[in-house]
């Protein structure tokens, strides 16, 4: 048995089963990928994969138990070398964060920016990506923090901590006859065109469940992955628009007039994620940290408290909202 064969199963899976994936994404040849899983099969004496001919179609019972054993062992080999690379290079190296847009563009600026200011040594990579992606890219390693509102915290192998939490606000052009309406009712929104987030973004299912809630329809006529384009569209006049309040500026938005609307939204929760088990570089911590400096580093750090098959209870976190927490 070898760490060749080892990746060659978890690729396996990673990519559907596909060998010709399998061999371009190790660098090897196909054949040389069958011929490791063959000889692993032989070594333990069991099918690992279910076959149709020459296809592979998925794993049998004993190849998923070994698959999770697999991941466990290559995780840990990975720690290994975050380790010595923690204690050898302390302050360098390279952080790849995912996120979405609207927290690269609204939340993330301030918090990169003291960061590379305390590790200018360090690369740090913002990967632009939707939640669902965000998590895969946590869970196949390909990102070192996840930072999103939506899928992460119901993902079981991956730990959540809280950014900062935040409202939905009501968008219109200067002069609109919803400036005029106090206080602003969901009734009253519902007469106009609507333009806000599309679904799985930014808090979106909050937006359409205060409508639900309220026995209302509303008539969305543009949906759009960020803020500025949603207000974009709003300066033109074609409806009015649902953003998050922090994408709204006095300054830069001057056409538009934000609605006090706080009364009419659920709060949301931005989350930070990291998958579970892997050792965090200090800087790595710090990154955290500056997201939200109430995170104890004990909790950070040993996330064994996390484990099970549901994320941790909204209330073990309500402290660190307290005072402002995040940003």
């Amino acid at each position: 048995m070898n760490f060749q064969q080892l990746r060659i199963l978890q690729e396996a899976v990673r990519c559907n089963f596909n060998l010709t994936e399998v061999a371009s994404a190790l660098f090897t040849s196909q054949s040389g990928v069958s011929k490791h899983i063959k000889d692993l099969e032989d070594e333990l004496g069991v099918e690992l994969f279910v076959r149709r001919g020459k296809r592979f179609l998925g794993l049998t019972e004993p190849g998923k138990e070994v698959v999770d054993v697999v991941r466990r062992i290559l995780l840990d080999t990975r720690n290994i070398r975050q380790i010595a690379e923690q204690f050898s290079n302390r302050d360098q190296g390279q952080l790849r964060v995912a996120t979405t847009h609207t927290q690269a563009r609204y939340a993330l600026p301030s918090v990169v920016g003291r960061f590379k200011a305390a590790f200018p040594k360090v690369h740090l990579a913002l990967h632009q990506a939707n939640p669902s992606e965000i998590a895969t890219l946590l869970l196949e390693g390909e990102a070192d923090l996840g930072i999103a509102t939506e899928t992460l915290a119901h993902i079981t192998k991956l730990a959540v901590f809280p950014f900062y939490q935040w409202r939905h606000a009501v968008i219109v052009p200067d002069s609109h006859p919803l400036s005029a309406k106090h206080p602003l009712t969901l009734e009253a929104i519902a007469e106009y065109p609507l333009i806000t987030y599309q679904e799985g973004f930014t808090g979106r299912s909050q937006i359409d469940a205060s409508f639900a809630r309220a026995g209302l329809a509303p008539d969305i006529v543009i949906s759009a992955l960020d803020a500025d384009v949603i207000k974009t569209y709003v300066e033109l006049g074609l409806g009015i628009g649902i953003i998050a309040a922090m994408a709204y500026s006095p300054t830069r938005d001057s056409g538009l007039c934000l609605l006090d609307s706080e009364h009419l939204f659920p709060s949301n929760t931005t989350w930070i994620a990291i998958h579970k088990g892997h050792f965090l570089r200090n800087f790595t911590y710090q990154f955290i940290r500056l997201c939200n400096p109430k995170l104890p580093e004990p909790l950070v750090r040993d996330v064994s408290w996390l484990s099970g098959n549901a994320p941790p209870p909204a209330q073990a976190f309500n402290e660190l909202f307290n005072d402002g927490a995040g940003i």
